[in-house]
């Protein structure tokens, strides 16, 4: 099998390029994490409501859950998506590019 890898050379002399099947294989991999990320969302979410705990220890974690965990583990949903769609739509680029689809 031959492995066909785009190559350019930078003005600083390095190499820049990618394997379009390796790149979009690695867009899948990257996309699929959402749904570690979701996983982690709803073993949390449900643990909690399943939890018998009550007091200031329970109110600070479900404080700091709200306002600064949950939405940090969506914008990092949102970028494993963002680069996941950007490596497949590299890969297909790079295909067109080299006449290979």
């Amino acid at each position: 099998m031959v492995v066909a890898v785009t190559r350019r050379w930078c003005m600083s002399g390095s190499l820049i390029g990618a394997d379009p099947d390796q790149l979009e294989n690695l867009g899948v991999v990257l996309g699929r994490q959402r749904e570690a990320v979701d996983a982690i969302l709803a073993a949390v979410s449900s643990g909690l409501s399943a939890t018998t705990w009550v007091g200031p220890a329970r109110a600070v974690f479900e404080q700091d859950w709200q306002s600064s965990f949950l939405p940090a583990l969506r914008r990092l949903m949102d970028a494993f998506d963002m680069v996941g769609n950007d490596c497949r739509l590299r890969a297909d680029e790079l295909r067109r590019v080299m006449g290979r689809r």
